[in-house]
This record gives structure tokens, C-alpha cells and sequence, in this order.
């Protein structure tokens, strides 16, 4: 029998024989298992939600459309900044800390420590929640947010609308405060509220959703509210300075003795 040998470099169709099934099987097999795998990691999103985010995306254009008919964008841009860099999670956490170190009172160190266990509790709520949602922000948002990072790509919930609720009701709840005082925050919650949208940094629902954390975020601090006694220990272990214990326990804590 003589043997035809192919010249190097030459391309050899295995198609019909035994070794060519066996390869394009194999390469088949890899190809389903590569799309099943692409197909896995893209999430499945149900018609109804999907029907739900575009007349949500829809609304917010036409939203902001009819306010820049009355306001002009460009010159009210510089102020949505002032706004956003305002509510950043960072100088409120440098500020809190900062004041706790500045005015040192022991009066202050409760309302100061549940105030900072607050911050901290929106800046994980909202880190997981945008990691885990993953919602793309509008296609108007110019992406040079204040120090954005990890999730802060993400467009649900609104950061600073539920840490702008936060603060309102810690302040007119939570933390006795002037009348004045609750004007101004409320005002400046509402500033927030609607540049967050006009900025294009958000759609409705993502500043509904941040409310409704926000308000949730204020609750939940109720029911775990550090006493004064835990605060002053806090404080304490966390400085060199001097606080006095003595006295400070919690007029609600029953006796064991009795």
C-alpha cells in the first residue's frame, strides 16, 4: 500500500474522518460549555421589572427636560456640585469624627457615636445594595462624581438622597435641634433629592429608593441606640483622654439587687 504523505505546512480537513468527529465534537462541546458559561453570568431580568426601569428611565428625562426648559442646566451646575459634594459619606465621617475630638463633651459623645454608627450603617447598606443591583446610571451623567469608588459606579439606590434623609431625621428626631435648624435640613435634603436627578446621576427610583432606605436607616438606629454609659466607654477606649464614668449609667437599666 503506498501512503500519500500531505506536505508540511499544508491544512488537512478531518471533517470526515474518525479523528475530525472526534475534534469538532470536542470543539463543540467546548463552545456549548463557553456560552453556558456566558450565558450564566448574565443575570435574567424579568419583563416586568425590565417594562418598570425604562418607563422609569423615560420618566426621568422627560423629568429633567421640562426643568431645563425653566432653569438652565449649566448655570445651576456648579450649585448640583456644591450639593453632591456636600452629602459625600467622607466629609461627613471626617467631620463627625472631628467634632468629637474638637469640642470633646461629654454630653455630645452619645448623640455623636450613634451618629457615627448611622453613617456607617448607610455606607454598607449602599455598597452592598449597588453591588448586588448593579443598575447603570442615566446615559446623561457626566461620570465626574466627587470620589467615586466600587459600587459608586452603580445608579440604585441614591447614596446621597438616603444619607440626606439620614441626617434630616436624626436631627429632627432623634437629636433634639432648633426649628431653624429643621428648615434648613429639610431644605437642603430636597436640594439633594432633585439635583441628584438633574445632574443625571440618577433616575426617580433610585432617589425613591434612597429615601425609603434612608427613612429605614433612622428607624433602625432607634431601636439600637448606643446608651450614654457604652458611648463614654467607646469614646474612652478610643483616646487617651481622661472621661468620667461614674454616674453615667442608663436611668432605664434595672438594678440586679433590686
Amino acid at each position: 500500500e503506498k501512503h500519500v504523505s500531505e506536505p508540511e505546512g499544508s491544512n488537512v480537513c478531518l471533517g470526515d474522518t474518525a479523528i475530525g468527529k472526534i475534534i469538532n465534537e470536542n470543539c463543540f462541546d467546548l463552545k456549548s460549555v463557553t456560552m453556558s458559561k456566558s450565558d450564566h453570568k448574565k443575570r435574567h431580568v424579568p419583563k416586568p421589572l425590565q417594562t418598570l426601569l425604562k418607563l422609569d428611565a423615560s420618566a426621568t428625562t422627560l423629568f429633567c427636560k421640562n426643568v431645563e426648559k425653566i432653569i438652565s442646566p449649566v448655570k445651576c451646575r456648579k450649585y448640583y456640585k456644591v450639593l453632591e459634594i456636600s452629602c459625600h459619606a467622607l466629609p461627613w465621617l471626617a467631620l463627625t469624627l472631628a467634632s468629637m475630638w474638637i469640642l470633646w463633651s461629654e454630653t455630645l459623645f452619645q448623640s455623636q457615636i450613634n451618629f457615627l454608627l448611622g453613617l456607617i450603617i448607610d455606607i454598607i447598606n449602599i455598597s452592598l445594595l449597588k453591588a448586588f443591583i448593579r443598575r447603570r446610571r442615566p446615559a446623561g451623567d457626566h461620570s465626574d462624581m466627587f470620589l467615586t469608588v466600587g459600587p459608586d459606579q452603580y445608579s440604585f439606590p441614591s447614596g446621597h438622597v438616603s444619607r440626606a434623609v439620614f441626617v434630616t431625621c436624626f436631627f429632627i428626631h432623634l437629636y433634639p435641634s432648633s426649628f431653624i435648624l429643621h428648615l434648613l435640613l429639610i431644605s437642603w435634603a430636597l436640594g439633594i433629592i432633585f439635583s441628584r436627578i438633574l445632574l443625571r446621576r440618577h433616575h426617580i427610583l433610585d432617589v425613591v429608593g434612597g429615601c425609603i432606605l434612608g427613612l429605614a436607616e433612622a428607624w433602625l438606629l432607634t431601636v439600637i441606640w448606643i446608651s450614654k454609659s457604652t458611648s463614654l466607654w467607646i469614646v474612652s477606649s478610643l483616646s487617651d483622654e481622661a472621661t468620667n464614668l461614674e454616674g453615667l449609667q442608663d436611668q432605664d437599666v434595672i438594678n440586679d439587687d433590686l
